[in-house]
């Protein structure tokens, strides 16, 4: 991916797609978020930091309605000595007009070096909305209607990705409130890009989503999964299921132009489509 050039400053025009797509329906009734995934801000990098702050803008400008931003993963690379970056990006994404509501991905689950934020530091760092039921490395957040589960899918010091028995519990009791669910996890469910190389499927796919799908896919109030990694966009549906992989934030179109996806639930419909920052 060639690197975008340092901006002078941060575009702020209202960009073609931020109209609602369902705008006449009630805000009582419709949930309006955000998807964004791996991001991967890096402070070596002034640039990936400046695109986290223009999204922050572009969002308070021209999405007020949101109920809040999801963050699937690979936020931040996690890359240097202590919380510095976990505490940046935290800065960045408090700015938002809304809640944000954060997941990690494989940068955030293999610390480097070894001082660098782990599990329990994440947790105490990005787990503390208001009405946010946290169990394990797992939270829920109900809101409208609507189970929001987000699934940590990592494993430590790995790049690929399971669900915990934990977690699939966890989904599981969650599901059998009948409420419409979407989850936010970090690794997809599917080899939704046609890979043909088994490394690279295992790197990139949930390792045991075949049991995912038999335990958690059966139950219809699940609506939507969000997801990333492999920074490809993909929208497919699994009988009553849309799976969603959002394409990565660190993919930009062109200049300043960060993709990110707009979606709003009424009851079980669903309207989605990827936007940019500019």
């Amino acid at each position: 991916m060639p690197k975008i050039s340092r901006r002078g400053f941060m575009k702020s025009a209202l960009a073609m797609g931020a109209l609602p797509l369902m705008a006449n329906s009630s805000k009582s009734e419709t949930l309006r978020f955000i998807h964004i995934t791996d991001s991967h801000m890096d402070l070596g990098d002034s640039d990936s930091v400046d695109a986290m702050k223009l999204m922050a803008t572009f969002i308070n400008e021209n999405y007020k309605d949101l109920d809040f931003v999801l963050f699937g993963g690979d936020n931040f690379n996690n890359n240097v000595i202590g919380n510095k970056d976990a505490l940046v990006f935290k800065e960045i994404i408090e700015t938002l007009h809304c809640r944000a509501l954060v997941v990690r991905g494989n940068k955030e689950s293999s610390p480097k070096p070894n001082d660098s934020i782990h599990l329990e530091e994440f947790k105490t760092l990005f787990h503390t909305a208001k009405n946010l039921k946290v169990f394990g490395k797992d939270w829920l957040y109900e809101v409208k209607g609507y189970n929001v589960l987000g699934l940590d899918s990592c494993i430590y010091g790995k790049n690929n990705g399971l669900y915990t028995e934990e977690t699939l519990k966890f989904a599981e009791k969650t599901l059998q409130n009948k409420k419409p669910t979407l989850i936010l996890n970090h690794h997809p469910y599917t080899n939704y890009w046609g890979g043909t190389e088994s490394a690279d499927i295992q790197k990139y796919v949930l390792g045991n989503s075949n049991e995912v799908q038999k335990r958690l896919f059966r139950y219809h109030n699940l609506i939507l999964t969000l997801s990333g990694h492999k920074h490809i966009d993909s929208v497919k549906d699994l009988d009553h299921t849309k799976m969603v992989v959002t394409r990565g934030f660190v993919r930009p179109l062109d200049l300043d132009m960060y993709p990110m996806r707009y979606v709003e639930l009424n009851g079980n419909k669903i309207s989605e489509k990827l936007i940019y920052t500019s």
